[in-house]
């Protein structure tokens, strides 16, 4: 394979999945080690990444605010225009982080009366532009790979909520095999969140359905709600359907 062909590929699995792993590149590309961190330090000399320890993420991660810098930036808009129809007034309503959530909070109406609870810094800045909207970041550890806090001190502070509604992003999404991540840490706190909410929702671009990552967070009977890009009546979405999940 080429190296510009496996600059791609890596470009493409980064915009996907906001993060990779060296060992797994190694594995999809089947080249060495060596072979992968020298194409990731190129990407980050050409500020096409970010390098860390182990593999790289996305440089949505430099920004939360930085618009040129989201990937499938309309498909998010649209998204989260679909996903404003579950949010009601008197609402509590719990979010992760990511660039779809951040779009979501953009779109909201000014006129809204709820209560969100969110373990991003970045969603609570920008929930904090609304005036009838009372903003409750829950504090821990911060990571800076995903931008959240997480540890024991938040999973115990949102084990404690019983939220109307939960907002997530997602890393993998597949029929079989439900909600997947590469973080063991943001998947204990998905699976929290999951279990702290009456309903749930999760934001996903089309991309990332039928793909999968090694580490899984729920089964898709966790889920209420799919909100894609793609028409709710696409082909592309009955195997969601059939697990009884409603797709906007």
């Amino acid at each position: 394979m080429l190296k510009k062909e496996r600059h791609d590929l890596i470009m493409r699995q980064i915009n996907l999945h906001n993060r990779v792993l060296t060992s797994d590149l190694v594995q999809l590309l089947n080249v060495s080690e060596d072979t992968i961190r020298r194409d990731l330090q190129e990407l980050c000399d050409r500020d096409q990444l970010i390098k860390v320890h182990g593999g790289a993420l996305s440089t949505s991660y430099q920004s939360s605010f930085d618009d040129k810098n989201v990937y499938a930036r309309e498909a998010k808009i649209a998204i989260a225009k679909k996903a404003i129809s579950l949010i009601k007034d008197g609402m509590v309503i719990l979010t992760g982080g990511g660039t779809t959530i951040i779009e979501l909070v953009k779109q909201l109406p000014d006129h809204l009366q709820a209560t969100f609870f969110t373990i991003s810094p970045y969603v609570a800045i920008e929930l904090a532009k609304y005036a009838k909207i009372e903003v409750i970041l829950i504090g821990g550890l911060f990571s800076k790979n995903s931008q959240v806090t997480y540890g024991g001190h938040v999973i115990n502070q949102l084990s404690e909520i019983n939220a109307d509604l939960c907002l997530l992003g997602t890393s993998a999404m597949h029929a079989q095999n439900g909600l997947t991540d590469t973080d063991w840490e943001i998947n204990q706190l998905k699976k929290t969140m999951l279990n702290s909410c009456k309903n749930s929702a999760v934001l996903c671009i089309s991309e990332k359905l039928n793909t999968t990552q090694r580490l899984k967070v729920a089964p898709l009977e966790k889920i209420n709600y799919l909100i894609t890009e793609l028409p709710a009546t696409s082909n592309e979405l009955d195997a969601y359907r059939t697990k009884g999940i409603k797709v906007l």
